[in-house]
């Protein structure tokens, strides 16, 4: 199971790769193994210590066996290490950069959440990047 954040790839270029646990409900890990999840429009930000995912939607298991304390949008705290945070603690202060989730897989039971230090794309870079996998699906067609 991997949900992926094409959206981000699109509009961010990637400097930095992090890997983070999630702290999740049991019924959110459920949903989230089953593909429930939608990381368009989410972020991470610091908060002391701690760093947290937001905007990252995650659906209910069962919507007719919904409990009373599921919000599909609540903040989801990362575990990190200290100097993991402090890292991007001082990217998210830096101008022009954010941190963005790319991807959240399982390994064995755990959950994982691939994030990345960001630098927003210019216009001409994303068309570029249209054009470039255009031509690649014209040589596949081609060949």
């Amino acid at each position: 199971m991997s949900v992926e954040n094409r959206k981000a790839r699109f509009d961010y270029e990637i400097l930095e790769r992090f890997t983070a646990g999630l702290e999740l409900l049991g019924t959110e890990v459920k949903a989230v193994r089953a593909g429930k999840i939608s990381l368009v429009g989410a972020f991470v930000i610091i908060r002391g210590k701690e760093a947290f995912l937001q905007g990252a939607r995650i659906e209910t298991y069962q919507p007719n066996n919904l409990s009373a304390e599921h919000d599909p949008d609540r903040p989801k705290k990362l575990l990190l290490s200290t100097e993991e945070i402090a890292t991007l603690e001082k990217a998210d202060k830096t101008k022009g950069l954010t941190i963005v989730p790319i991807k959240v897989y399982n390994t064995g039971r755990f959950l994982k959440l691939e994030l990345g230090i960001a630098r927003g794309k210019k216009e001409f870079d994303k068309r570029q990047a249209i054009k470039k996998r255009d031509t690649e699906r014209d040589l596949k067609r081609t060949l």
